[in-house]
């Protein structure tokens, strides 16, 4: 068996993971929050930017994660199309779950959809961007370790999307958000306490990149969106801005007709 580390750069992967989900999870409660007070193409558009940002955000924590993880006797590599699909799929199914919640009339059978499904997605992500590693040897997967990390997957997104439609104040957003990033991140790193590998020692190339090759620039790339659409979302007036917005203009408007 070959040992496993899964923090080759000390605690400095598991903090940035954590920051990345915890970014992502703010940014989705945020635009959820935005979408329940909008109608129309307005709560769709928030609606697909809280997906983006949670599936972009989970997508970047557990490759953040990756970097850090390493096993004696082998390098690892890549696949670079099921990198891509395991973004993708996490995008997509969050957003199935996000759009179940934002439309749903009954709340109750919306939020366990919607938390169902986006842990689903979670899961999926994770998995699928472990399937996408190239090493010499084998990978296997304690089943019961497993099981629990898609448990907590579930739970954690549905916690999340709760906290979306019941949740308000600024603070208490970043609070429900801190709470989410560690749950996906414990989610990580439980699915990562199911992995062992039998190594194969080999002179054979591995097909696929390298993490610094693919994996920390797109890492960058997409951690810089996070960023982004949080200052995008943080300088758009809200509900109650706009409308305090409108009523100081009224009397204006009055002595100026």
């Amino acid at each position: 068996m070959g040992h496993l580390d899964h923090a080759t750069f000390g605690w400095l992967t598991p903090v940035l993971s954590y920051a990345m989900a915890s970014i992502g999870a703010a940014l989705g409660l945020c635009c959820t929050v935005r979408a329940l007070d909008a109608t129309g193409t307005s709560r769709r558009n928030w609606l697909i930017t809280a997906a983006s940002a949670l599936g972009t955000g989970i997508w970047t924590m557990h490759f953040v994660a990756m970097l850090g993880f390493g096993v004696t006797g082998t390098e690892i590599h890549y696949n670079v199309l099921l990198t891509f699909v395991s973004l993708l799929v996490a995008m997509a199914v969050v957003g199935a779950g996000v759009f179940a919640v934002g439309y749903g009339r009954d709340r109750g059978r919306a939020l366990a959809l919607g938390g169902l499904t986006t842990g689903l997605g979670v899961a999926s992500m994770h998995y699928l961007g472990m399937a996408a590693l190239r090493l010499h040897g084998d990978v296997r997967y304690d089943p019961v370790l497993v099981g629990l990390s898609v448990v907590i997957a579930v739970v954690a997104a549905t916690a999340a999307l709760w906290a979306g439609l019941n949740i308000k104040s600024p603070l208490a957003v970043a609070a429900a958000s801190l709470v989410m990033g560690g749950a996906v991140t414990s989610m990580h790193y439980t699915g990562m306490l199911a992995v062992s590998v039998r190594v194969t020692p080999s002179e054979a190339a591995l097909p696929g990149a390298t993490t610094m090759q693919f994996i920390f620039p797109v890492a960058v790339g997409l951690g810089s969106y996070l960023f982004l659409t949080s200052a995008f979302v943080a300088l758009s007036p809200t509900k109650g801005e706009r409308e305090a917005s409108v009523s100081a203009q009224r009397p204006v408007d009055g002595v100026a007709s």
